[in-house]
């Protein structure tokens, strides 16, 4: 199995101590949080792309260049890149330089992206954004692949005999999409004989194990091998201590903290205690045989090959992140590549 940290670089207050870092000291924490991972043997670091807040990830490129130059070796994901919302062009040319900083080590994971705010900042309506996804996709790929390209579209101007620079290091890139509850992503992954990566997070396991199910029936429906079908996952949070109680002390302000949140918002939660986030959602939060049960039990119903956990501390100490990753790391993972094997995995040059 494969592991991934991500963070969506939300900027709020700590939900413990209530202090709320700076924009520039929660930028670097990302940064020093992808050097950790790396340092840890994690596989790879994801970061989001949002345009409405709570989030400052609005340029995913900026942000992952600074981590190519500060790493060697772990691969960089988007966690997504809202296509919807972009000029394929234009985030061809921002990732294909990215890709050659990087020495190839540049992983897509496309999607619509969500929030009302950023759909008005960028003039995308709910009617559209699909259409302007599979549209913008189907271009990146053309332009990732070709060195001239040809093409017409609906929603922006087109292209004849246009040269893009610079070219990639990687030809081409791997191009994973990211879905939460649309079929509309499954099947364009599908379609293209891309992977899928499952966002897992706020519901319990079958909405998520239904999509992934749908998208291995499309997969061999556009004539893929099934073997060579590749799914990746989210956890709904992550904390793995000694002890189960352990585990649960710690998280508990934290979880109750994010309830406040959503009861002040006016947003009904779907796991009302900890108790039941921790038994139905994707959360692992527990002793090392707990988080292996869980994400043992996710796999029978997913078949997933890689796995993404929250890169950010969340009311965690600095200390709590750094012990949690290092158990994980030490007792969980070789446990779970023993059982689950390896995706392929894009060797570096």
């Amino acid at each position: 199995m494969k592991y991934l940290l991500i963070s969506l670089i939300t900027h709020t207050a700590d939900p413990v101590t209530g202090i709320q870092a700076s924009t520039h000291d929660r930028l670097r924490e990302v940064v020093d949080s992808a050097v950790l991972a790396e340092e840890l043997g994690f596989d790879g670091y994801a970061v989001g792309e949002r345009h409405e807040r709570p989030f400052i990830s609005s340029s995913p490129p900026v942000v992952l260049g600074h981590i190519a130059a500060r790493t060697s070796r772990i691969r960089l994901f988007t966690g997504v890149t809202t296509l919807s919302l972009l000029d394929p062009v234009r985030a061809y040319e921002d990732y294909a330089t990215l890709d050659n900083l990087s020495g190839g080590r540049l992983e897509l994971i496309i999607g619509k992206g969500n929030g009302s705010a950023q759909r008005e900042l960028f003039h995308v309506t709910p009617e559209d954004q699909w259409a302007r996804n599979a549209e913008g996709y189907e271009l990146f790929r053309r332009l990732w692949r070709e060195d001239r390209v040809t093409w017409s579209g609906r929603f922006r101007p087109s292209l004849v005999d246009a040269e893009v620079w610079p070219r990639p290091f990687q030809r081409p890139i791997r191009v994973w999409h990211g879905s939460a509850t649309s079929r509309d992503s499954v099947e364009l992954a599908a379609k293209w004989g891309d992977p899928l990566f499952s966002a897992n997070v706020t519901n319990p396991i079958e909405p998520y194990a239904d999509l992934i199910r749908y998208y291995r029936e499309r997969w061999e429906f556009h004539g893929h091998k099934p073997a060579d079908a590749l799914v990746g996952a989210g956890t709904a949070g992550f904390y793995v201590a000694r002890t189960s109680q352990e585990a649960l002390d710690t998280y508990r302000p934290i979880y109750e903290a994010r309830l406040n949140l959503h009861l002040r918002l006016g947003v009904e939660p779907v796991f009302p205690t900890l108790e039941d986030f921790v038994e139905r959602s994707s959360a692992v939060i527990g002793s090392p045989q707990q988080a292996i049960d869980k994400i043992g039990r996710y796999h029978k119903e997913f078949g997933h090959q890689v796995l993404h956990l929250s890169a950010d501390r969340d009311g965690l100490t600095a200390r709590q992140h750094r012990d949690t990753l290092e158990l994980f790391r030490s007792d969980v993972a070789p446990v779970l590549d023993r059982e689950i094997p390896d995706p392929v995995w894009p060797r570096l040059s």
